[in-house]
């Protein structure tokens, strides 16, 4: 696990300033604190920073092949890395180390940029091919590794692993984009290929980039899509055997590593199944670390300890105060660009205490997204079946109307917030998902933007994409368009830029076997009622896991990650969100309607509402451009 920075000149060979190269690299020093690597010749300059898992002794990067035309930066892991090690032999190539590294260079002589295709891991790297005068970027399937990029107007590129990478270049235009904030408060994050900046993009996964000198528009091509194509026919027990087969093999690749090694552990069924998978193929007791909470509601430690004490794990636990906002100023510095998923906290949290214990960590990450975890998912289907049954004309006038009418109850559980389910029903299935995971409404954005925003938004809204997205999906399913909605935009935009930034805010590796693509293209192609039946999501993950852990750890309710957001505005955060918002800031930012922000504060701590979400959309939103002139004025 490392980060990569460089910078290509498109147009000719220009010389690279050595210095803000390094100075490029230096700023993600967390991501790779062993070694860093810097090469620089007239048109390029790639840098490297190493966080040192296999290979110890050598590996360092950048890396040439052997007849010095290739050179390599690279971030992530290949865990076949063996067997295209020995296939690239047989082939007459000859390896000088013990690491994945030089497999890509290779890989790339002898497929040229279907390279990826063969690679099966994480993985985010950029090649430079002298001769063909060329930079090729690469992506992993699902996006677990970032890349970064930007063509300058003086025509050269920047690429990096995080943000801040590129915004240590002078050159680096940091306007804002407009679409990104209507994203970002519809999503809490912002969604690929966009980020805060206009120009400024993330490469999509499963996508790569080639770029050559004296072209100056890059060619990008998709590799990989999650198929959803049906499998062949078998009877549940040989479905039940054949998954924890795969998600063994998954996690045993995974285990790989010349450096302590261990695994996340919250008591959720996701977790819970890569650790019982752990310790079932390895003599030594699995390192396990789980966060606690001081408030019962989210406290989901006794029952990570029910999985520690049955497979007798080495098992490590931390109680986070709710009052634990210390991190909030260390947010923005993290993420780069806003970003509003609270759990952030406990998450950096838990990589802080997991980097104590061991360098690799594996994470039940992905596990909801493809085999339907989600909550929201069952609600989902309920409204679909209704939607089915009704036309789009009639459901679009009586729900919208009785959406309109009926009073609003954030407060209340779910079943009770009429107003939401009559707004979904009123929409065509792609639009009323949308609304079921946005943190606000259109109707909730247009008035929270000012009118300077909104012009320069001209009509663009988080809907387009969405629809970009589900005109995409390989399946016509309901429930495996979701899944697919939520694998393009959440799974990525949020889960994995939530763990990749905490993680390597503490130099720690983090592995997904949920996420291996093979295990992920199985399970795409099972029948959609294996994953949720009779409202019980991850059912056959859940029914093949009966023999490896408890059943109230498979079958309770699903908790989360939270933190006591409302509690805060109320109390000890008050008084710093009302300046952050209210004097001077975002008030006076040119983005927002400054009566609808007081409004939102002051029905928040008097108790008339309960706007936890938008608040803090808004509060880490002032805290990522607070240092920007986006040129918007009132």
């Amino acid at each position: 696990m490392c980060g990569i920075a460089g910078i290509f000149d498109l147009r000719e060979r220009r010389d690279v300033d050595r210095d803000v190269l390094r100075a490029m690299n230096q700023v993600q020093f967390h991501r790779g604190p062993d070694e860093d690597g810097l090469h620089v010749e007239p048109g390029a300059g790639l840098a490297h920073r190493r966080l040192s898992i296999i290979d110890l002794s050598s590996g360092q990067q950048p890396m040439f092949s052997a007849d010095g035309n290739l050179c390599v930066v690279y971030n992530g892991e290949i865990y076949n890395f063996g067997e295209l090690t020995e296939t690239l032999r047989r082939r007459g190539y000859q390896f000088r180390t013990r690491c994945d590294t030089e497999v890509i260079l290779y890989a790339w002589q002898e497929w040229g940029e279907d390279c990826v295709r063969h690679f099966r891991g994480m993985f985010a790297f950029a090649l430079l091919d002298r001769r063909a005068q060329s930079l090729f970027l690469a992506r992993d399937r699902f996006g677990i590794k970032p890349l970064f990029y930007s063509i300058l107007a003086d025509g050269h590129c920047l690429f990096g692993s995080e943000l801040k990478v590129l915004k240590a270049h002078a050159g680096l235009p940091r306007k804002l984009e407009p679409r990104s904030v209507e994203d970002y408060f519809a999503l809490g994050y912002i969604p690929e290929p966009r980020t805060i900046y206009r120009d400024v993009y993330k490469l999509r996964p499963g996508h790569t980039l080639t770029l050559r000198r004296g072209e100056p528009v890059p060619a990008q091509r998709e590799y990989w899509d999650i198929p959803f194509e049906p499998g062949s026919p078998m009877t549940e027990a040989e479905l039940q055997g054949e998954l924890v087969e795969r998600l063994a093999e998954a996690v045993r690749i995974r285990m790989v590593a010349e450096v302590p090694l261990g695994a996340f552990l919250s008591g959720g069924v996701d977790s819970s199944a890569v650790v019982a998978m752990m310790a079932s193929q390895q003599a030594d007791p699995v390192n396990t670390c789980a966060i606690g909470f001081d408030v019962q509601q989210y406290d989901e430690v006794a029952y990570a300890r029910q999985v520690a004490e049955r497979y007798r794990t080495n098992h490590h636990e931390r109680t986070v105060s709710s009052d634990d906002f210390a991190l909030l100023d260390g947010l923005a510095d993290l993420y780069d660009e806003p970003y509003a998923d609270s759990s952030a906290l406990p998450t950096y949290r838990v990589c802080q205490l997991a980097r104590e214990q061991v360098t690799v960590a594996l994470s039940g990450d992905g596990g909801d997204e493809n085999f339907a975890g989600y909550r929201r998912y069952r609600w989902h289907m309920n409204e679909e079946r209704l939607r089915a049954r009704l036309p789009q004309g009639l459901r679009s006038g009586l729900f919208g109307t009785l959406g309109r009418l009926y009073p609003k109850a954030d407060w209340a559980p779910r079943i009770f917030r009429a107003k939401t389910t009559f707004e979904g029903l009123a929409r065509n299935s792609v639009a009323a998902y949308l609304h079921s995971v946005s943190l606000s409404s259109t109707a909730q954005r247009g008035a929270m933007f000012s009118d300077a925003l909104k012009r320069e938004l001209q009509g663009y809204s988080v809907q387009s994409v969405f629809d970009e997205h589900a005109a995409r999906c390989p399946s016509d399913d309901p429930l495996s368009l979701i899944q697919y909605l939520d694998m393009k935009t959440y799974l990525v935009g949020d889960i994995l830029t939530k763990v990749d930034r905490a993680s390597m805010a503490h130099s720690l590796e983090v592995r997904v076997p949920f996420l291996d693509h093979p295990f992920a293209e199985w399970v795409s192609s099972l029948p959609p009622s294996q994953k949720l039946r009779g409202g019980e999501g991850k059912y056959l993950l859940k029914k093949s896991l009966e023999s490896h852990l408890p059943r109230d750890i498979l079958y309770r309710p699903k908790m989360g990650f939270g933190v006591p957001l409302g509690n805060w505005f109320r109390g000890p955060l008050k008084q710093r969100l009302r300046q952050a918002l209210l004097e001077g800031g975002l008030a006076d930012s040119g983005l927002f309607d400054a009566a609808y922000l007081e409004r939102l504060v002051r029905e928040h701590q008097s108790g008339l509402r309960e706007h936890s979400a938008p608040l803090w959309s808004l509060l880490m939103f002032q805290a990522a451009v607070k240092d920007d002139d986006f040129g918007l004025q009132p």
